[in-house]
């Protein structure tokens, strides 16, 4: 009988020593895991665009429901309109961890992935659909697993919307009306088709474009219809040109080292939140572009929308700006271009 008594006290103490040691693990471990499942964490999120913007909101939804769906275990801290980061500082801070997340535009990464400069090439994607159905497919892995391989993960591709002109000195319904004006570019490749056009590309902030039109520092500028609205170009432009020449894209990317180290629950968590957020603004984009063109011209901008049949001649001018994204964009550049360039 003695003998099965120190069995079973034996047993006991094995038993809460082996508790006590799962326990102390856990506590020290620095992983503490929720009700759902999620380890807990805070992800810094930076972007610079007017939060009444439609990538903005996006955005701001993301945060929220990924926060939400994880019953608050992986909180999504967002720092809008520049609050932590510029533009210009964002990049380099995503690739060396100074913070988990940011929105920037492919322009700027083009810096990192020259391949991304082809959202700035002239009339390579005539439709929203089309812009959609190629990020969907191999066209947008493709820039993915670039960026990835400079550190940098691409969670969503947000669509900005189409890129057009304004300015207050005449329309502008061929590209030899550009010949002799000042207009404000938006990145290398626009710069080209816009010397191509005739004109002087000149660059500056989006925040001191207004000013430049009111002092006629610059003759017209180049952006968004949304960006334009904002930014009142109704007040200090009289012409706007609808002509679709660039389909502007901003990426939502988070560094490559800090998504490694997440559990796969997260980052299922955050892809599949992201897809949503991504489908959401290419839906808002079209609208969008549509809504606030319709404002300008209600705040009395003379609209030119450019047929399209005289689209080509447009395009044929702008050759300049394919050639120098040609040269610049390497193997994988020209390999896209030749997936979007079907004509």
């Amino acid at each position: 009988m003695k003998k099965w008594i120190k069995a079973i006290s034996f047993i006991m103490v094995s038993t809460l020593t082996l508790a006590a040691c799962n326990t102390s693990k856990t506590q020290t471990s620095g992983a503490s895991v929720s009700g759902e499942g999620y380890e807990e964490t805070t992800i810094r999120l930076a972007y610079n665009l007017p939060q009444d913007h439609h990538i903005a909101k996006g955005i701001e939804q993301f945060a929220k429901d990924v926060t939400e769906k994880s019953d608050g275990a992986v909180k999504v801290q967002v720092y809008p309109a520049g609050q932590l980061l510029s533009d210009k500082d964002m990049n380099q801070s995503i690739l060396s961890g100074g913070v988990e997340m940011g929105v920037n535009s492919s322009t700027l990464w083009a810096s990192t992935v020259p391949a991304m400069g082809i959202f700035d090439v002239p009339y390579v994607f005539k439709t929203y659909e089309e812009a959609g159905e190629a990020l969907n497919g191999e066209f947008g892995n493709k820039l993915r697993t670039s960026m990835e391989e400079k550190g940098a993960k691409v969670l969503l591709f947000a669509d900005y919307g189409y890129a057009q002109f304004a300015n207050n000195k005449r329309p502008l319904k061929s590209p030899s009306d550009f010949e002799g004006l000042k207009i404000r570019s938006i990145g290398d490749i626009p710069s080209e088709m816009i010397k191509a056009y005739g004109a002087s590309p000149v660059f500056m902030g989006g925040g001191e474009v207004y000013m430049a039109l009111q002092r006629n520092t610059v003759d017209g500028a180049t952006s968004g219809t949304t960006a334009m609205l904002q930014r009142k170009y109704d007040e200090v432009t009289k012409y706007l040109t609808i002509n679709n020449y660039a389909y502007l894209e901003f990426i939502l990317a988070v560094n490559q080292d800090y998504w490694n180290s997440l559990p796969d629950k997260t980052q299922t968590l955050l892809s599949k939140t992201a897809k949503e957020t991504e489908d959401w603004i290419r839906l808002q984009a079209k609208a969008e572009d549509e809504l606030t063109a319709m404002q300008l011209k209600e705040k009395g901008m003379e609209v030119y929308v450019v047929p399209e049949e005289d689209l080509p001649e447009w395009k044929e001018a702008a050759k300049p700006a394919w050639d120098a994204f040609s040269k610049n964009a390497g193997d994988l550049g020209n390999e896209l271009l030749e997936m979007v360039d079907k004509e």
